[in-house]
């Protein structure tokens, strides 16, 4: 059955573990021999109750509440036989108590397989909304963008997360291609709201100012006017020109970007310190930019922190540019592949911080 856009359906059964699938095994063996000894032996007591364990067993793993239902209902009928073939000295009263543990177990068992279902359901709910927030607030940059080949790679530190605090942009503009990566002071839903802020602002001032400062003052006063929630973002801000000339960099407190040529890699440094984004004002300074020699098949990377600061076990962080130097590909796209894998295993499988990349190789 098809379900309606943005409506989730029932959410499927999941498969068990190995071990999980043998140890309820065990238990229907356990509640099977239990019943058959009942049954066949004429005991003068009776193991009815353990009946009351059918219905939980029914209910592990599954997300249909019919199922422990239908499977407690079954175990209290199976009273009736234990009860004709059980010794007269067994009291009525334990198998009319045994029936009512068994009834009630079923109860608790189908409530929480609902709730679980109905959780779960919130859950795919949530993930496609973060999924929306992503392609509006992250969306992936065109392969060519002006002159420059262009790829992006995100990697939130939270299991479930979609985004989070970093950020990155590409877009072609009547001054050549401009590219924007950032990371939020903070998490949550205000890193965020923070994100969806400068990348908004961005996108306005990149088209409509020719000077890369004025843009970068634009997302300072922009960070400003949120300042009573105390944050503030490190960003880097770079300006290619279309006509093959050198680039330009503002650098608002955020890692140097690094260019790979030949097979070397260097990083692009800022000559003065400047403080991030919503703490211009208090070195009552303006942003300065400086420019740099980004040549025909140079690749350039931007990056946060959450790539550098990846530790391995010993402790020890992600040395990205020497890495970086010893990884054959020229691609963006291969490169970056190459990079979230390497850094992945390296940091053994998890990242204690969200990790963005924005790689672009100048074309012409």
């Amino acid at each position: 059955m098809k379900h309606p856009p943005g409506r989730p359906g029932p959410p499927s059964t999941p498969r068990l573990p190995r071990r999980a699938r043998r140890l309820v095994t065990a238990g229907y063996a356990l509640l099977a021999l239990a019943v058959g000894s009942d049954l066949a032996t004429n005991p003068d007591f009776t193991l009815s109750p353990v009946l009351a364990t059918a219905p939980v067993l029914a209910s592990i793993g599954t997300r249909r509440a019919r199922v422990p239902l239908v499977t407690g209902l079954a175990a209290t009928l199976l009273i009736v036989p234990l009860l004709a073939f059980s010794d007269s000295g067994v009291p009525l009263a334990v198998h009319l108590t045994s029936g009512l543990a068994v009834l009630g177990v079923t109860c608790v068992s189908t409530a929480n397989v609902v709730l679980v279902a109905t959780r779960e359901r919130e859950l795919v709910r949530s993930r496609s909304v973060a999924e929306a927030a992503q392609d509006t607030l992250l969306r992936p940059p065109p392969e060519l963008v002006g002159g420059l080949r262009t790829a992006v790679r995100y990697m939130a530190a939270a299991a479930d997360a979609r985004v989070g605090g970093d950020l990155y942009e590409a877009l072609a503009t009547p001054y050549g291609t401009r590219l924007l990566v950032g990371d939020v002071r903070g998490k949550g839903l205000d890193a965020i709201a923070t994100a969806a802020a400068v990348l908004g602002t961005f996108r306005e001032a990149a088209y409509v100012e020719a000077d890369l400062t004025t843009v970068a003052g634009r997302l300072d006063a922009a960070m400003r006017r949120r300042r009573p929630r105390e944050e503030f973002v490190t960003a880097v801000l770079i300006g290619v020109p279309g006509d093959g000339g050198p680039a330009e960099m503002v650098n608002c407190g955020h890692l140097p970007p690094l260019l790979l040529r030949d097979g070397r890699v260097t990083e692009v440094e800022t000559p003065v310190p400047q403080p991030p984004l919503a703490l211009l004002e208090l070195v009552g300074d303006v942003y300065h930019h400086r420019t740099f020699a980004f040549e025909r098949g140079d690749l350039l990377l931007l990056y946060t922190d959450g790539v550098t600061e990846a530790r391995d076990t010993a402790g020890v962080f992600y040395p990205l540019a020497e890495r970086l130097a010893g990884m054959p590909e020229t691609a963006p796209g291969a490169l970056l592949d190459r990079v979230v894998a390497d850094l992945v295993a390296y940091a053994g499988g998890a990242l204690s911080d969200d990790a963005a990349l924005l790689a672009v190789r100048r074309e012409a």
